[in-house]
């Protein structure tokens, strides 16, 4: 398997400097990819906003992102995503999430949580027959429109998407229809259990998932987890030990990517938890942990 490791950003200033040191830190330290979530009321940059500029400031570096699905138009969406790849000459990644169930990025998605799942259903198909070049009709809820041909088309052929989430329905949802798993802040025996059932729903439904196509998202702390940390944590994933998800130091990180490893889990997606005081200090720290890793 090939091993790849990136690096997910969250609280960002929006300095372009900034932004581009760090873009052209990561590809010196020998990371993969750049990974910028997609949460409408924290302070972050817009991903795609933000991984266009990524992509002309540096011609090599992956760029990756967590994207919202449900509330979005399918076809500006499926415009947006092809723009991107195709300016970034097929570097593009992407995850796409339903969004926090917690206030006020719920209510800000502007779409209820019974209803994020099938709307991302309705439009994954839709987002695939476009992305190929096919003129589509579609009468939905993600969409009313006939004779739409999309240009330009992604570089990748086919523009692959990936998806998350641990909860039964969203491992069905992946093994219908993603191409690749990554869940977040889960053990190496849960990951291992969740890729079971993903391989089975897909093999029921006459597809399969390349097994370089499954990998985690996990966030570290560069030190013992503070109280109020834990505390935020189990609220996250109630019943959840935080100490069995989160590793704190960088040999701890180490140590659970090789567990990943050793359940089949290729790529990884790695973040601190707070923002460092020095994003060049923390890179470089990070590759000296775990950047051999990579193969």
């Amino acid at each position: 398997m090939k091993v790849r490791i990136g690096v997910g950003m969250g609280a960002l200033d929006g300095d372009p400097a900034g932004l581009g040191r760090l873009v052209d830190d990561l590809d010196e330290l020998g990371f993969d990819s750049l990974w910028l979530p997609e949460v409408l009321t924290a302070p972050t940059l817009d991903p795609l906003a933000a991984l266009a500029y990524a992509a002309g400031h540096n011609p090599r570096l992956k760029l990756g992102t967590t994207m919202l699905l449900p509330g979005r138009n399918v076809v500006r969406v499926a415009k947006q995503l092809a723009t991107l790849d195709r300016l970034s000459e097929g570097r593009l990644l992407v995850t796409f999430v339903p969004g926090l169930a917690q206030a006020p990025e719920s209510g800000a998605v502007g779409v209820v949580g019974k209803e994020k799942g099938p709307l991302m259903e309705e439009a994954f198909p839709v987002l695939r027959r476009l992305w190929a070049g096919e003129t589509v009709d579609h009468h939905g809820a993600v969409g009313e429109f006939d004779g739409v041909t999309l240009a330009p088309l992604p570089v990748q052929d086919p523009l692959e998407f990936w998806l998350g989430g641990m909860v039964p329905a969203a491992l069905e949802r992946c093994g219908r229809s993603a191409d690749g798993w990554l869940p977040s802040a889960c053990t190496p025996a849960e990951a291992a259990a969740g890729k079971v059932v993903i391989d089975e729903v897909a093999d029921a439904a006459g597809r399969a998932i390349s097994p370089e196509h499954f990998g985690v998202s996990l966030a570290y702390a560069p030190g013992p987890l503070d109280p109020s940390l834990l505390a935020a944590l189990g609220r996250s994933r109630k019943g959840v030990d935080p100490a069995l998800v989160v590793p704190a130091g960088l040999d701890a990180l180490r140590a659970f990517l090789e567990a990943f490893l050793e359940v089949g889990f290729s790529k990884f997606v790695v973040r601190p938890l707070a923002r460092p005081d020095s994003w060049r200090a923390e890179l470089e720290d990070l590759a000296a942990a775990v950047g051999d890793l990579q193969t």
